[in-house]
Formats: C-alpha cells, structure tokens, sequence
C-alpha cells in the first residue's frame, strides 16, 4: 500500500502532497521535512529507496522534481518505481513534456490524474489509454460547463 505521495522541486518546495494514511498536520509537516532534507542531501548515484520507520521511501528525479512514494516495508521497490514512471508518463502525454511550472499552475488537473492513477494507496488503472480517454472527458465536460455560464 502506497501510505503518500510527495512531489518535492530540488529548492524543497512541495509541489504536490496526497495522503492516503492518517497524518495530522503536524505530522504532516514534520514528515515532508524530514523527507525532503534526506532525499535532497542523497547524491545522484546512490540507490532511490530509503529505510524510514519502518517503511519504504522509493523516489525518482525527473528533471527539477523529486517524485517520492511511501510504500510499506514488504513492498516491492521496483514496482513503486513502475508506478512512479507510469505516473510521469501520463503527466508528459498530458502537459507535453511536464515541467515544475506545470504542476504549479495546473495543479488541480495533476492531483485528478494522480486519482485517476491511484485510489486508496493502491494503483487502480494500469492503462495510459484510459486515463487519458478519462482525462480529455473531464476536460470536455469543463469545457461544455464554462460555455453554458
């Protein structure tokens, strides 16, 4: 089970957060700080899986940004880093080629793509064609919403 999902820029600003475990905001906070200080201070050729709390952290850098999942300790890592990629890929087929600037003027479309991607902490659609299919009819329905006003 995935436990959260951060995507932190290398400056460590949070760009994107989803909690799928009971965290108050304390522990929010003090997790998204303990995560990003680990993950920023790692040099580019150590492993991307963490021990932490008994826990797995499994993360990639893709450009600027640091996609961070918090996976149990039973968990298989490469496939948490599948999830990651597939993640991406459907961010970079949606923005073309995602960047940093993306996600934080469209952050509301990356949030529904990671629902379209993942429920509950588990993957839910495998499918890079259906998401998009799903995507572009929730885009079409703003659309025909916006015009209607």
């Amino acid at each position: 089970m995935i436990h959260f999902v951060l995507l932190i820029s290398r400056q460590g600003k949070v760009r994107l957060t989803k909690w799928y475990s009971p965290y108050t905001q304390k522990e929010r906070t003090k997790v998204i700080r303990e995560l990003s200080g680990m993950i920023l201070s790692r040099g580019p050729k150590l492993c991307n899986f963490l021990e932490w709390r008994g826990l797995k952290v499994v993360y990639k850098r893709y450009a600027s940004l640091y996609f961070c999942m918090c996976v149990d300790a039973d968990d298989n890592e490469l496939e948490t880093l599948e999830i990651i990629h597939h993640f991406v890929e459907i961010l970079d087929r949606y923005f073309g080629n995602v960047c940093e600037l993306d996600l934080i003027f469209n952050f509301h479309k990356a949030y529904y793509i990671l629902d379209e991607v993942l429920i509950a902490g588990e993957l839910q659609e495998t499918s890079k064609k259906s998401v998009a299919r799903v995507i572009a009819a929730q885009l079409y329905l703003v659309q025909l919403l916006c015009r209607t006003r």
